[in-house]
């Protein structure tokens, strides 16, 4: 799977990220799984034909000492659909300003 990886994290640092994601993420099915929404003008075209499946979200999962946001583009409401796709690079680049928003906000230096 294409994902971005922030290992090493402290004990600290891990909770401080854990507290962010639940401030300001919706949570997914798991304990430590979140959901990453995309805004309406960050879908691909493909994406926004297929209203219909969505909302459309990417998945960031918190482990022991790391935390990974996936580059899938998963639908909400469909699991076997042309518009689930990887990220495109808008849409890795929101995946980016959104982590570097989190760990600057967070102090996390891993």
């Amino acid at each position: 799977m294409r994902q971005i990886v922030i290992d090493e994290l402290s004990p600290m640092e891990r909770d401080n990220i854990d507290s962010y994601l639940k401030r300001n993420l919706k949570r997914g099915p798991m304990i430590g799984l979140y959901w990453l929404s995309l805004p309406a003008e960050q879908l691909s075209p493909t994406q926004k034909e297929h209203s219909q499946c969505g909302p459309f979200h990417l998945g960031v999962d918190v482990e022991r000492d790391q935390v990974r946001f996936e580059l899938l583009v998963r639908s909400e409401t469909n699991l076997h659909c042309t518009c689930i796709a990887h990220a495109t690079a808008d849409q890795r680049q929101f995946v980016f300003d959104f982590l570097d928003r989190m760990l600057e906000e967070e102090h996390i230096r891993a």
